[in-house]
């Protein structure tokens, strides 16, 4: 004779173990910089929750040294680049609108002010009329 308990527990596997260098290999994986849980616990078959619980668990016994080591490893990441330093010129010029007519051997050049652009505008209407 059978009961339905025997059944449902006939079907299913037993819980797999994992050893402590496996998981320490999927935390240390998973505390990679730009590195998603998910993918890792896929690439390693086991669920994202399990290995979620396993990244905290490290964090907790560890936390400031995983902290230390994913810090060390972003700052490996980059790399300094020494810029040039600009001095300010000595006498900045302010910015001008430069126009330069030529009618046959005659060349007439024209620097108005950017501030005052709207009546370079209308001056430019005038001479071209």
């Amino acid at each position: 004779m059978h009961t339905i308990s025997n059944e449902a527990s006939a079907g299913r596997g037993r819980r797999r173990t994992h050893s402590a260098e496996f998981k320490a290999q999927v935390v240390a994986a998973c505390s990679s910089p730009g590195v998603s849980i998910a993918a890792v616990s896929m690439a390693h078959g086991v669920n994202a929750n399990l290995a979620r619980r396993w990244v905290l668990q490290a964090e907790r016994r560890g936390g400031a040294a995983l902290a230390r080591a994913a810090n060390s490893a972003v700052l490996a990441a980059f790399v300094p680049v020494q810029l040039p330093v600009q001095l300010p010129p000595a006498e900045a010029e302010p910015a001008a609108i430069r126009i330069e007519l030529r009618q046959g051997t005659t060349a007439i050049t024209v620097s108005w002010p950017c501030a005052a652009a709207s009546q370079c505008a209308a001056w430019m209407r005038e001479l071209l009329r």
